[in-house]
C-alpha cells in the first residue's frame, strides 16, 4: 500500500553531478524519516543520507561536503544531490523510508533501487 519510487539514477562522469528523486506514495499518515542507502558489489548496503521530519540531517564520512539531502514534506519526495562523483561511488542507491500508514504503527519501506555509474 506504499510504494517508493525512484529516479535519476544514470552514467556520469567523475566529478560530474545527478540528482536522484524518491516519492513515497498510497496510505500514509506521516513520514518520520526519509532516506538514501547504496550497495556496491561485493559490498553491505550503507546508510548514504537521511533527513528527519524535522529536517535533522545525516550523512555517511565519505560523501560529507559532497552529497546534499533535502525533503519535499508536501510532496513525500525525499532528492539527493550529488556533486563531484567519483567511481567510489558507484553503487546501486536505494530510497528508505520510516512511516506511519497509520498513526499507531511505523513501518520500514524501501524502494526497488536505482543504479548509479560513475566512469573514471
Amino acid at each position: 500500500q506504499v510504494q517508493l519510487v525512484e529516479s535519476g539514477g544514470g552514467l556520469v562522469q567523475a566529478g560530474g553531478p545527478l540528482r536522484l528523486s524518491c516519492a513515497a506514495s498510497g496510505t500514509i499518515f506521516s513520514i518520520n524519516a526519509m532516506g538514501w542507502y547504496r550497495q556496491a558489489p561485493g559490498k553491505k548496503r550503507e546508510l548514504v543520507a537521511d533527513v528527519t521530519s524535522g529536517g535533522s540531517t545525516n550523512y555517511a564520512d565519505s560523501v560529507k561536503g559532497r552529497f546534499t539531502i533535502s525533503r519535499d514534506n508536501a510532496r513525500n519526495t525525499v532528492y539527493l544531490q550529488m556533486n563531484s562523483l567519483t567511481p567510489e561511488d558507484t553503487a546501486v542507491y536505494y530510497c528508505h523510508a520510516n512511516l506511519r500508514s497509520r498513526p499507531w504503527s511505523s513501518s520500514e519501506y524501501w524502494g526497488q533501487g536505482t543504479q548509479v555509474t560513475v566512469s573514471s
